[in-house]
Formats: C-alpha cells, structure tokens, sequence
C-alpha cells in the first residue's frame, strides 16, 4: 500500500488542490524543527468553495441507506487498521507524540468511529399523543446539514475525528480546519482517510490556515449550523459569540485545570503511578491531564517519596525513540509560556524537588512542592510537564482546592473508601472526575465535556448524535378538524 500523496494541499470538492492565492506554510517536527511539509493555506473563497460542497454533497449523503453510511465509516475504520504504522509516524513527527501517546491516539480515533457507525440506525424518532381529535405527532431526528470542525494540535487526530465520524454518522457534511501546528494529524490525513473509504465527493472537506485570516469566515459562513471546536478557553469565548450572532450552536471542549486529590486512606503505590501517567503523559499537552495534585497532610511526604521514585524513571527526549514517555513541547511560545509559570511558582515560594534544564524543547519532567492554591502553577493552566504538590488537612479543604478555579473540566480522587470518593467528586464542580484512577480519561460511548469555562455541550456515544443532529415535529390530522370559525359553515 502507497503512501498517502497530497497531504499539503487542501482537500476541497473531493479534490486535493493548493489555495486560491498560492500561500503556502510549513509543518515541522518540533523536537528536530525539520520541515516535514509545505502546507496549503486556504483563503475566505477556499473555506467558502469547501462549505458550498459539502452543502450540496450532505443532500446526496442523507438519501443513502443508514447500512450504506454505516459501510463508509465502518471502511474507514478499517483504513486506519491498515495505515497504523503510517498514522503513528505522523503523530511522532508532526506532534511530537511518544509511541505510548500516538498509539493511545489512534485507539481513541478508531474507537470513537466504531461508535459513530452505530448512528445511521440510531437516528431513532418518537410518537406522542396528539390533544386534538385525531391528530399524531411525531418527532424524527434529522442531521443539522453542515458541521464545521476546528481543532487543536494536542490531540489532533483523535480530536478531529471526535467530531467528524461522530457529525457523519448523523447524515451531516463536515468541513475541518486543522490547528496550524498540526494540519496534517489534524486534517488532511482525516480528509485522506474518508477519500479512501469512500464519501461522496465534497462531504468532507479541509482547509488548514490561520484562525487570524479564516476563523472568522468559518465560523460565520451561513452553510455550518453546528460549530464544534476544541482549544483555549479565550478562544473558545471567540468562537461561541460570532456563532451566536449568527444563530448557530457550539460544542466546545476548553480548557481545564483539573485536580488529582490523594485522601489519606489512598494507595499510594498506586496513586504515584497514576499522578505519574495523568500528568506527564504528551508531556502535559492535554486538556484533561492532570494540572494539580492535592495530597491529605498526613500522607503527603509518603505521597511525594513515591511519586518521585516514579518520575525519576521517564525517560525524557526523542519521541520516535519507543522508551521515551515525555517528548518535546509544540512550540517556543508553548515552551516560553510553560517555563513563566514554573518561575513564577518558584519565585512565589515553590521547591523544585525534580527537574532539570530544557533540552531543546525537552522540558525534564519536574514537580514542585510546597505549592499554595494561589501560586501561578496552581491557579493557571500549565500546558506542560510541571506537576504542582498541594497540601490539605480536610476533606472539605480538599473540596475547596478542587473548586477554586473558573474550570470544570476532568479531575480524579483516590481512596480506600469507594463510596467516600463517589461522594466527594459529586461535590467537585466538573464534568468528569474519576475514582482511582487518573483525569485522562476518554471512552467513545460516555459523556464527555466540560463546565464553566471548560467548555458547553458533551461528546461521546447518544451525547455526541445529540450535538450533530436536530429534531422536527411532523403533525399527522387523520380526521378533519372543526375550526372554530364563526360565522362561517
């Protein structure tokens, strides 16, 4: 099986083609900064071009047989079996993934399509009672028409395809706008992929390029009536007021600065390995991972004895080299921002009881202890391989730490006592939070999402066809209906 040819160019109409005025921008490997590819860059009338095909060609797609759609997503799936090897490269060259990261990726890609192969024959409708003689109602599901995805560069595989197999398994179009680190991983490869398992021309459409010269066409372009988009909460902000004036939803997963609580009847062997992969895991480059870890006072040097012993053992450098678990940072600017926030925290009192200095983009894995709520890495989210140590001596002190932030996106806790924890993370305002176990969690059939400035909406399973698909009320008078007009027979 060939490679994949075309993957810098903009897959537009069902054609791979270069932007409308010729602009071109690289893609690089961040751990070596070696050019990997000359990516197209679309303009307005490319995102423009891209929507109007995808309009036309959702009339063809939603007059297909659900068994026929579920064909093409359940090829699709199989295209990514076949392609593991040439997927994964692209994840550790374009992304700076680790082999564990990448393969976790492409788990999460495939999973998420399987699930949305099931929808074509979920888009199930309800009959009700009518309070009229001889009326029926009925409700069917529909799709929204167009979907318009952007994504981020963290997880750029598997957080495209959450929306795009999820939005076609609705009978819906989709045009994508990769993040401009990662067009590839988060594009084209996509665009590829459902080429290669056989969408009708123009269903699917991507146009990598600047938020700055086409966010604003892409979200505002009257064809999408869904915007689903993944990144930075200010961003997000953004995106939800233009699609607001423009009367369109959003689903949105932002950002998060998610707690790891440690209560003192926890297992701390096991709780250390768990801080361990939740934290460090793409080098903290992800939404869910954890931000904060809170440990009871009474176990917090035991704690810190053994989560050390851990993260003294991830090797830290190159991620095509299979044993390295945390790779390169992006970017400079991610790598800047990451470095602020551990000098500030130092600087306002933290200890650095491990790390070391960059190499390149290789930030040692570091943790910090004796870290306050209101010290930067505590209070920001860090978007890097810096683990903040808190302290509490309460439950409820724990409680109040989980809750001292605007997010709401994932968090965990660890104890003994099952029921202890599920009563705590009830009372930790966030989407999800998981017991003994890590934040970093993603299922393809469970709600995923956030709260508060974490995001709006959920992905995943029936949650995900809520968000791509609409409900329309059909009315059925079997019998003819006396109108009460008067004066008239």
């Amino acid at each position: 099986m060939s490679r994949y040819s075309h993957l810098g160019q903009l897959f537009v109409a069902g054609e791979w083609r270069d932007g409308s005025d010729g602009q071109t921008a690289p893609t690089a490997n961040p751990y070596t900064d070696e050019t990997l590819l000359d990516v197209a860059q679309a303009t307005e009338s490319d995102v423009d071009d891209a929507y109007t095909a995808a309009a036309a060609a959702q009339e063809e797609w939603a007059g297909w047989l659900p068994t026929e759609r579920q064909a093409v997503l359940a090829k699709a799936v199989e295209v990514m079996g076949d392609r593991h090897d040439e997927i994964i490269e692209w994840l550790v060259t374009e992304s700076g993934s680790t082999h564990v990261k990448a393969s976790a990726e492409l788990g999460n890609a495939v999973g998420i399509t399987t699930e949305a192969a099931t929808f074509p024959l979920r888009m199930e409708g309800s009959l009700f009672p009518g309070t009229v003689a001889g009326k029926e109602n009925r409700v069917y599901r529909v799709p929204v028409g167009v979907v318009g995805v952007i994504s981020p560069w963290n997880f750029p595989f598997h957080l495209s395809m959450r929306s795009v197999a999820p939005a076609l398994g609705a009978g819906n179009a989709v045009v994508l706008k990769p993040a401009s680190n990662t067009p590839v991983t988060g594009g084209t490869l996509l665009g590829a992929i459902f080429e290669e398992a056989g969408v009708p021309p123009g269903l699917v459409g991507v146009v990598p390029g600047k938020g700055s010269e086409i966010g604003d066409a892409f979200v505002a372009h009257p064809a999408p009536r869904v915007i689903s988009f993944t990144g930075s909460t200010p961003v997000g902000r953004g995106i939800a007021e233009l699609a607001g004036k423009h009367l369109k939803r959003v689903e949105l997963e932002l950002g998060g600065n998610n707690l790891f609580v440690v209560l003192d009847d926890a297992d701390l062997d096991q709780a250390a390995r768990a801080a361990a992969f939740g934290k460090f895991l793409h080098q903290g480059q992800i939404c869910i991972a954890i931000n904060r870890i809170a440990v009871a006072a009474s176990v917090h040097d035991a704690f810190v004895e053994r989560f050390l012993d851990v993260v003294r053992q991830l090797q830290a450098g190159d991620p095509r080299d299979e044993a390295t678990f945390v790779g390169p940072i992006i970017d400079d600017d991610q790598l800047e921002s990451v470095l602020d926030v551990l000098q500030r925290t130092v600087d306002a009192g933290a200890t650095v009881a491990l790390g070391g200095e960059p190499e390149g983009r290789v930030v040692p894995p570091t943790v910090l202890t004796g870290v306050a709520q209101d010290m930067p890495a505590a209070e920001e989210e860090i978007f890097g391989p810096v683990a903040p140590v808190l302290s509490f001596e309460t439950d409820d002190e724990a409680l109040a730490i989980a809750n001292a932030t605007d997010y709401g996106l994932s968090g965990a806790v660890f104890t003994a006592d099952i029921e202890r924890g599920v009563a705590f993370a009830r009372r930790v305002r966030t989407g999800m939070i998981h017991v003994n176990d890590m934040s970093v969690n993603d299922e393809p059939h469970v709600a995923f999402g956030g709260r508060g400035a974490s995001g709006l909406g959920r992905f995943g399973g029936q949650w995900a066809l809520d968000a791509f698909s609409t409900v329309q009320w059909v009315s059925v008078q079997h019998t003819p209906r006396d109108y009460p007009l008067p004066g008239v027979e």
